[in-house]
């Protein structure tokens, strides 16, 4: 069945329509995006690059109002990202994460500390069993990428120079009768590296 072009309802999704829709349905708060069911309209030519950039239509996005509102709509279902209103439903492409982890507090110590992460569209998660750190090694370097969960299924990766710093206020823990470098937030021990592998 051929789409109208006069026909709004059916008119192929814009990142224009998509903001007003939300700015609209986003005056009381965060955006319930958990809640809202709609019909999938198509993919939309929008990708979140892996240092956090938003491209759309080939070009970065400049306003940060407009990245921070359209990250108040973003949807994991399964392995594919959306953004959401309660009339659309878009497809996007997310290069790694939908977010990355700027930097980081910590307050107490040892098993006791707490450590609370802010992306880069200002969003705050706190380390622990809700919102817990992991670290993916890339099979043929080695290299880490860790994560952090910020809401729902969606993670943040956290960018080299706080990486750096978790591994300044790391500690050796045993995990399952092996012993492994991480840290502590939250009561809950994030490991990192097997110990081992940092003595090589």
């Amino acid at each position: 069945m051929t789409k109208s072009s006069n026909d709004q309802k059916t008119a192929a999704p814009s990142a224009e329509n998509l903001a007003s829709a939300v700015k609209a349905a986003s005056k009381k708060g965060p955006p319930p995006v958990h809640l809202w069911n709609p019909d999938f309209c198509g993919d939309l030519d929008m990708r979140i690059a892996r240092d956090g950039t938003w491209w759309y239509l080939g070009t970065p996005m400049g306003r940060k109002e407009l990245v921070k509102l359209f990250s108040s709509i973003i949807r994991k279902d399964g392995e594919d990202y959306f953004l959401v209103t309660p009339v659309e439903k878009v497809g996007i492409t997310v290069d790694d994460a939908p977010f990355v982890a700027i930097d980081f507090e910590t307050t107490g110590e040892g098993r006791d500390q707490v450590m609370t992460f802010v992306t880069h569209v200002d969003d705050e998660a706190v380390a622990g069993p809700e919102n817990p750190i992991r670290v993916v090694r890339d099979p043929e370097t080695g290299e880490p990428s860790p994560y952090v969960l910020i809401r729902a299924n969606l993670e943040a990766l956290i960018d080299r120079k706080s990486f750096y710093r978790l591994v300044e206020i790391g500690a050796h823990e045993d995990v399952e009768g092996e012993s492994w470098f991480g840290v502590w937030s939250s009561g809950q021990f994030f490991p990192i590296i097997p110990s081992a592998e940092l003595d090589v």
